[in-house]
């Protein structure tokens, strides 16, 4: 696959790229975890079939509306540690700054550091007003990195099934916080 059309952001620690199909066995491997899935989707841990079901489709998201979901990797080890970016799905509340990591990685700040970068590029090269996270309302540290973002809560929806909080930003807001830094 051309993967030119899908920009590749690098902060300090981390690369956002896109996914490739090497990428199916560590994102089964992450998704096997039931801590890390318990709070996406339908809450179930899926199969290699579904995993690569799943990259086909952020790939095809990235088609079909010019951004999505990138695979995020640690720059000195290249490990692949996850998933971040930005969806919108059919029927979805808006787009959403959506993000996983593997377990072994949490707690190390790198979710923060790529969801920075995730919504510098949405603000800045997409052009978005406004970006959601649609968070369970049990997912205390999800909540708390919403909330690190910049994001507020702006209410509720259900989404597979699930009632989920719905946190933003608008474009203003964060601006207002990077010039505050």
């Amino acid at each position: 696959m051309n993967e030119g059309f899908i920009p590749t952001l690098e902060t300090d620690r981390l690369r956002l790229r896109a996914f490739r199909e090497a990428d199916v066995e560590p994102l089964f491997a992450l998704m096997q975890d039931p801590d890390v899935v318990r709070y996406i989707g339908d809450r179930r841990i899926p199969t290699r079939q579904e995993c690569w079901r799943a990259i086909a489709g952020w790939l095809g998201h990235w088609q079909l509306r010019g951004y999505g979901l990138w695979a995020v990797e640690e720059r000195d080890t290249h490990a692949f540690i996850g998933r971040i970016g930005i969806i919108n799905p059919l029927d979805w509340p808006g787009p959403e700054l959506a993000y996983t990591l593997g377990k072994a990685w949490w707690g190390r700040g790198y979710a923060n550091e790529a969801c920075q970068a995730a919504l510098r590029w949405g603000f800045e090269e997409r052009g978005f007003e406004r970006l959601i996270s649609l968070i369970d309302p049990a997912n205390g540290p999800s909540i708390a990195l919403a909330t690190r973002l910049g994001e507020t809560l702006a209410g509720e929806s259900e989404v597979s099934a699930h009632r989920v909080l719905v946190y933003s930003i608008d474009k203003s807001g964060w601006e207002s916080q990077q010039l505050a830094r």
